[in-house]
């Protein structure tokens, strides 16, 4: 009895959670601004509260959005090895048979990489510029003094400068599962379109996490991909649903979840908040550079942690 009291009642919780934090005033799209905002604006009306936003106009000074060709980028890194994510199937970082597989992250010089992203040269494989450590800074800095090294109003805002400025480029069949980050992101397209695929922290309870065993793309002599487990690496903790494409049959409770959809077009930034779960597709050939800034570990992230608790005690019991 006892037990099925407790169980009552944290379930009566989660039922609670995100009910109420819709109520506090998240929509049912993603908002314009078509300025960029004061720090003060900023941080008072989005940071915040947790809540998303596309910003028009504060990027279009760059350089970047008009010198940024392919014949520009083959000119200034050229045949410059950077690192390259290669998967079979366009997937890197996600669930693959029972596994959280990575991508191979092969060595090439840049200008391979294009001929393969403008279709001169064929592959069955996906290939994907989408290294998140900061690797605008620390392998394209030839680029850096076409856009910016942070976002000046989001540095005052927030007291700090980005962890990492990462530039993305890539095949449009390369695509990121549904995850969450612990930084607050702005994400800035240069050209193409990205489409995100969001759930706010309070849809946790509905978001299915599993432990898999960690494992890496590798290629065979033969060309084709096999997968090595990580053998001596922890378990990783990742969503196996396809928001695109959910099975409810195994995971029913992701019917309640509440998803938002938001293109952003060329010259648009997206604030994308700490904790917000994000599935990202994009047009072939897309550019895109963000910057990450670590998050504040607060009251919001106490809120995400209790939650992400309740939703576990559950399972348990």
């Amino acid at each position: 009895m006892a037990e099925g009291a407790a169980l009552r009642a944290v379930r009566g919780c989660l039922a609670a959670f995100p009910g109420e934090a819709r109520e506090l005033g998240w929509t049912e799209s993603v908002p314009y601004l078509d300025r960029p905002p004061s720090p003060l604006e900023f941080y008072r009306e989005w940071v915040s509260p947790n809540k998303p936003c596309i910003i028009q106009n504060a990027i279009s000074h760059w350089p970047a959005l008009k010198k940024w060709t392919s014949a520009y980028l083959r000119e200034v890194v050229g045949p410059k090895v950077v690192s390259v994510a290669v998967t079979p199937n366009g997937y890197a970082d996600a669930v693959f048979q029972d596994r959280f597989v990575m991508p191979e992250e092969r060595q090439m010089p840049f200008m391979d990489f294009l001929d393969i992203v403008e279709k001169k040269v064929t592959s069955p494989n996906v290939f994907y510029v989408q290294k998140q450590c900061s690797n605008l800074t620390e392998e394209f800095p030839e680029l850096v003094c076409d856009v910016q090294p942070d976002i000046p109003w989001m540095s005052e805002a927030l007291g700090k400068k980005p962890d990492a400025v990462n530039f993305w480029l890539g095949e449009s069949a390369a695509v990121t599962s549904l995850h969450k980050d612990h930084y607050e992101n702005l994400y800035c397209v240069i050209s193409g379109e990205k489409h995100f695929l969001l759930h706010p922290p309070s849809d946790r309870p509905f978001i299915p996490y599993e432990l898999y065993q960690p494992a890496t793309y590798h290629v065979s002599e033969d060309g084709s991909f096999e997968i090595v487990d990580e053998k001596t690496a922890d378990k990783v903790p990742w969503i196996p649903l396809d928001p695109l494409n959910p099975d409810l049959e195994r995971y029913p409770e992701y019917a309640q979840a509440k998803s938002l959809k938001c293109t952003v077009k060329a010259g648009e930034m997206l604030y994308l908040p700490s904790l917000w779960f994000h599935h990202v597709q994009q047009s072939h050939g897309c550019i895109a550079v963000n910057y990450w800034y670590d998050m504040e570990y607060d009251l919001k992230y106490s809120y995400y942690q209790l939650l992400d608790c309740l939703t576990k005690a559950v399972k348990v019991l």
